[in-house]
């Protein structure tokens, strides 16, 4: 007898409903070595390994963006030999996968500021994204020397640039600001999500989190998988999405209802 689906809600497939667009603060690494007796670097190695099962499995959810955390403007206080470990593991993945994700139609983009990184890291960044920018069916947001605060500041900045070259006319405004952003362009993000059982956004897409669904998740990033994702769906269903209205009382559309 064939063993029952994990999360037999999901057998039915992505549904209207469903998000699009999934935000992951992927936390936990250094803890699930340290638990294990091994080095932090090895728990950063099996979290590349989780994201690239992450990747893989959130078309067959119908999720069509994931921006994920990669390293924060704060990490760089973080030992020197972990944040050269960090970059290390940016040339092993794209040397590794870039090929894959082409091949898969997957669209890459690099959040974050260039300045400070490493001039092969900034090359590297360079040709993942003009490799992949004819690609359509999904897209992959690595969140890079990102900061959520940096990234408005940033914003507001290009705008007062534009001002000042004549380019942009009127005052700011939340759309000329949202144009600014290293994440102008792609769909509104849905869920964000934060693994290892922290419950904080880091610093993490402060303005895009607006209206997102938060979702803390009890395990450490280098387990996470299909089965995460899934979960995610799964409590993504079950949320009310309002967006600042409110709905309409049950009792109030019955007689309408019965008026019919």
């Amino acid at each position: 007898m064939p063993a029952e689906p994990l999360h037999p809600a999901l057998t039915d497939g992505p549904r209207p409903g469903d998000p699009r667009h999934v935000a992951l603060i992927m936390d936990g690494n250094g803890r699930w070595a340290e638990a294990r007796g091994l080095p932090r670097a090895m728990g950063h190695r099996e979290g590349v390994q989780a994201l690239k099962r992450t990747i893989e499995a959130a078309p067959r959810f119908g999720i069509r963006c994931l921006t994920v955390f990669g390293f924060s403007t704060e990490n760089w206080s973080r030992p020197a030999d972990e944040v050269s470990d960090l970059m290390g593991l940016v040339r092993s993945y794209v040397a590794s996968d870039l090929k894959r994700l082409e091949r898969a139609g997957v669209r890459v983009r690099v959040l974050g500021r260039r300045a400070g990184l490493p001039a092969d890291i900034i090359a590297i960044i360079d040709r993942a994204e003009a490799t992949t920018a004819h690609n359509d069916k999904f897209l992959l947001q690595v969140a890079f020397n990102y900061g959520g605060r940096a990234d408005i500041v940033d914003a507001a900045q290009r705008h007062v640039d534009a001002m000042l070259a004549g380019q942009a006319t009127g005052p700011l405004d939340e759309e000329s600001l949202g144009l600014g952003l290293s994440t102008a362009g792609a769909p509104p993000v849905d869920v964000i999500v934060r693994t290892s059982g922290e419950q904080r956004l880091s610093n993490f897409l402060l303005w895009e989190a607006a209206y997102a669904e938060l979702v803390y998740q009890n395990v450490l990033w280098p387990d996470y998988g299909a089965d995460g994702l899934a979960d995610v769906v799964e409590q993504y269903r079950n949320r009310d999405r309002r967006f600042g209205g409110r709905a309409a009382p049950a009792e109030a559309a019955a007689p309408a209802l019965a008026a019919g």
